[in-house]
């Protein structure tokens, strides 16, 4: 009976429910049908595109004059979009193009507001003085006090045009910001408001902006929730809620270990992502280089499987078995196995990396070569390349590995540019113009990956290093893309260096899922796995796979130049074969999963340890103190 009572008022609030459900999924075919009339107009090889703005200095490409015309188009409609072409594209001066045209064409001249990542603040004012001179331009930057001047003319007339900042700064200003009615938000590099439930996403939402441009080359990096926080943000009024989202775009779960008796529900899933591709399709312009830039040169990517050291594998080894109750036991926190994951890594890396590792005399010797398979195969593919007149991009994620390839450059007498994350602006500046000028004697790049791969033009290198990989893969390609972008006359070829049998395998294996399965979302319209946190049973099975296979790999003593030739061809058919893996497995979501395989690890080297306890207590490692060389660090050699 008391069943009886409240069922109205849930027949009610269901009724209410499909009701607002409807209206919306009308407003959205509405929204949806006018856009994708521009998009099939655009993609409309015998349209006359918009005239380029008198005002832009240099000459656009016909798909940067065909992403204009869009952007025009979406403008004229009154909506807002996404421009997602690849990375190295030009996506800069495309924008600048459309707000040029605004001025030109609609007298709009601004006020306009670019968001940037901090690191290329400088690079887009560099570029709009170069492309559009003819516009106002505020940095916004600096201390507290000479933001605040900054600010003091803003409210006038003119004052500026097109105000540049950083997400940081538009956080803590954002009281200044919502004060000023912009005509166009540009955010760059997008994915920085895929959550929305941060700050940034909620301050930057509530800015009073009359349009709205992401860019970004990446998309969709993680989930369906960040999709709808684009979408959202472009269209509030209609992606206003995010769980309704989520129930009309939802996919079903699927046995991995039967997809034949799933047929039905791969048939809904199929459904469901063209749906959403209908979806995204209109307000997203996305193209690939080998689509429209015809003449750069072809990239090529090798996997470089690098046995370790002795030493490595004594370390290895180590962490191992200091940490055996954790792993065997699967008692350990994430914290836990995050850590352990991360010493893995570093030892992967090079055991310098750990307090006491390193010998006295703390000089630079063959020793720093010696003890890491890594630096022993760069030591022999650096003097190759050398020899081959080639340039080289070394990129890692840890800015104390670039402190030892630092002291390995010194100790090779190679001419070197390092930029890390705590690089001034001025020097950054410094190392890209000195290693770009012509008949410049600068052999090597050194960058740390994620602030060496945003905002830089390295298209002088043609060899792209990646010493260790991302957990994010497109942090990697925007890495390579340094130098395989617009400018490049070479061929570009990229060594991703990967320890055998460690933990390195599995990240990588990861990351490349994860890489075909965004891919597939933008360019095939499917939908990536509603969740890609790496959870704490899947560190365990990454530590558990190199447990025992790390003890059986070929110990890397030294290399000949015929064991790096066959190694490279090795990497090449390894590359291959895991390329041709993940294309035919994305092709099937139901046996597509980000997991890592299991493997007990009771066994090292021989020898069972599936009876014995954790020695030593506790595993704490500290950073080393390397006596660098002092007379010349930030800028290179």
């Amino acid at each position: 009976e008391e069943d009886d009572e409240v069922r109205p008022d849930e027949d009610a609030r269901t009724a209410e429910e499909k009701l607002k459900s409807k209206n919306q999924q009308e407003r959205i075919a509405s929204t949806l049908a006018e856009a994708a009339q521009l998009k099939d107009s655009t993609d409309d090889k015998n349209k006359e595109l918009v005239t380029i703005p008198f005002i832009i200095r240099g000459t656009l490409r016909d798909y940067q004059h065909v992403a204009l015309d869009w952007m025009v188009s979406m403008n004229e409609k009154n909506l807002n979009g996404i421009l997602a072409d690849e990375m190295g594209l030009g996506k800069t001066l495309m924008t600048i193009s459309m707000l040029a045209w605004l001025a030109c064409e609609r007298g709009i001249w601004g006020p306009h507001l670019i968001v940037v990542p901090t690191s290329v603040m400088v690079n887009w004012e560099m570029e709009i003085k170069k492309f559009a001179p003819a516009f106002k331009i505020l940095t916004y930057f600096g201390t507290q006090k000479e933001r605040r001047l900054k600010r003091s003319g803003w409210s006038k007339t003119n004052a500026f045009h097109i105000c540049i900042t950083s997400y940081k700064l538009v956080i803590q200003d954002q009281a200044a910001f919502r004060r000023k009615k912009w005509k166009y938000l540009v955010l760059d590099e997008a994915h920085h408001i895929k959550n929305f439930r941060s700050q940034r996403w909620q301050t930057l939402l509530n800015f009073n902006s009359k349009r709205r441009l992401l860019l970004t080359g990446t998309p969709l990096q993680n989930n369906l929730h960040e999709l709808w926080a684009m979408l959202n943000f472009l269209l509030p009024d209609i992606f206003d809620d995010s769980s309704q989202f989520d129930d009309w775009f939802s996919l079903t779960d699927n046995d991995a270990e039967a997809p034949h008796e799933n047929k039905n529900n791969q048939n809904k899933n199929m459904d469901v992502l063209n749906q959403l591709h209908k979806i995204l399709r209109p307000f997203l312009l996305r193209r690939l280089k080998a689509d429209v830039e015809k003449s750069l040169p072809p990239k090529r990517e090798i996997k470089l499987l690098i046995g370790m050291t002795e030493m490595q594998r004594l370390w290895y080894g180590n962490i191992l078995t200091k940490n055996i109750d954790v792993i065997n036991a699967m008692g350990g926190s994430r914290g836990q196995m995050h850590n352990i994951l991360m010493h893995l890594r570093k030892c992967a890396n090079h055991p310098y990396l750990f307090e006491g590792a390193e010998q006295p005399p703390f000089v630079n010797d063959e020793r720093l070569i010696r003890n890491s398979g890594k630096v022993l195969l760069l030591d022999k593919l650096l003097k190759k390349m050398h020899v081959g007149g080639h340039r080289v991009l070394i990129f890692s994620q840890m800015t104390r590995m670039l402190d030892i390839l630092e002291d390995y450059c010194w100790l090779r007498d190679w001419e070197y540019c390092r930029i890390d994350g705590s690089t001034s602006g001025d020097d950054r500046d410094w190392a890209m113009e000195t290693f770009n000028a012509p008949h410049s004697t600068k052999f090597l790049f050194m960058l740390s990956t994620r602030a060496g791969g945003l905002g830089i033009n390295l298209a002088t290198a043609d060899t792209v290093i990646l010493f260790d990989s991302d957990w994010n893969p497109q942090a990697d390609l925007q890495a390579m893309d340094r130098a395989h972008r617009i400018g490049q006359t070479k061929p570009v070829v990229v060594y991703r260096f990967m320890a055998e049998g460690t933990v390195e395998e599995k990240i990588i294996e990861r990351a490349q899922k994860k890489l075909y399965l965004d891919a597939a979302v933008i360019q095939q319209g499917r939908l990536a796995e509603t969740s890609k946190a790496l959870s704490k049973d899947e560190m365990l099975s990454m530590i558990r796979f190199g447990a025992d296979a790390v003890f059986k790999s070929k110990s890397a003593d030294e290399y000949t130049d015929a064991d790096i030739d066959t190694l490279i061809e090795r990497g090449e058919e390894r590359t291959r074969i895991d390329d041709e893996r993940f294309q035919q497995t994305s092709n099937s979501l139901a046996n597509f999963s980000l997991g890592g395989e299991e493997k007990n690890m009771y066994e090292f080297d021989g020898e069972d340890f599936s009876g014995q306890k954790a020695a030593g207590g506790s595993w704490s490692l500290t950073l080393p103190k390397r006596q660098h060389n002092t007379s010349v660090r930030e800028g290179g050699r």
